[in-house]
């Protein structure tokens, strides 16, 4: 006979426990000795390890004593279920995380996948994800002043990224934020980047993108401040006389 203490033990479980099955009626409590012990069985011990079996394996407790009286047919049936609803859980769970990874990327939560697509491309080709934020903002202040050019940006994003000197110099610009305003390697930058607008001057219709962008960068950068700055100087200097509003 086991006092509860070496019954616990044998089972694995702690005294508590085998008093919390006694008060839910899965096991039953035996009498007190002469002593003033309550002393248990051999078979006790096989019961409690049953249920804590099944317990471990997650089956609520309200099933419990019912499948430790089924018989065979109705006991396998009822694991079957039971299998089948904690795979429901699980699957429950697989999604909740996958919600919680976008959740804290916070990307899908607000800009379409093409978007979420290239802010990964960009991540690929070595761009910070510093540079990577500064770009996600542009895309929600985007869609949320021009929505309906969304598709066209996208488009000339990815056709950017695979001229390989305009993901160049867009690397460059990454590297640049954290150079000194009076770093002598913005003087060759500037010029590149002039040339660059220059040659793709014909697309005015980007100018107030660019200026969200470009803003939001010199926002936190001396040196792209000094860039910008450079650049619409330049910019200035070649529009014909009388064409400076």
């Amino acid at each position: 006979m086991l006092t509860i203490g070496k019954l616990a033990a044998t089972a694995g479980v702690t005294v508590r426990t085998v008093r919390h099955y006694h008060h839910v009626g899965l096991l039953p409590e035996p009498e007190r000795d002469a002593s003033g012990y309550r002393r248990y069985s051999a078979q006790a011990a096989v019961d409690l390890i049953r249920i804590r079996t099944l317990a471990d394996a997650g089956v609520p407790l309200a099933r419990i004593d019912a499948l430790l009286h089924a018989q065979p047919a109705e006991f396998a049936a009822a694991v079957t279920g039971i299998d089948a609803e904690l795979q429901r859980k699980i699957d429950q769970l697989t999604e909740y995380r996958r919600r919680i990874t976008e959740l804290a990327g916070g990307e899908r939560l607000v800009l379409p996948p093409e978007v979420v697509a290239l802010l990964n491309r960009m991540r690929g080709l070595g761009v910070s994800e510093r540079r990577v934020r500064l770009e996600r903002d542009a895309w929600i202040l985007m869609q949320a002043l021009d929505p309906q050019v969304m598709p066209q940006r996208i488009r000339e994003k990815n056709a950017g990224f695979d001229d390989p000197e305009t993901a160049r110099l867009y690397l460059a610009c990454d590297q640049s934020v954290d150079w000194d305003p009076h770093d002598p390697r913005l003087d060759q930058l500037i010029d590149d980047l002039d040339a660059w607008e220059i040659k793709h001057e014909r697309d005015n219709d980007r100018a107030g993108y660019l200026k969200l962008v470009s803003s939001r960068i010199s926002e936190a950068s001396p040196a792209w401040q000094r860039i910008v700055d450079a650049l619409a100087h330049r910019a200035k200097q070649r529009r014909p006389a009388g064409q400076d509003n």
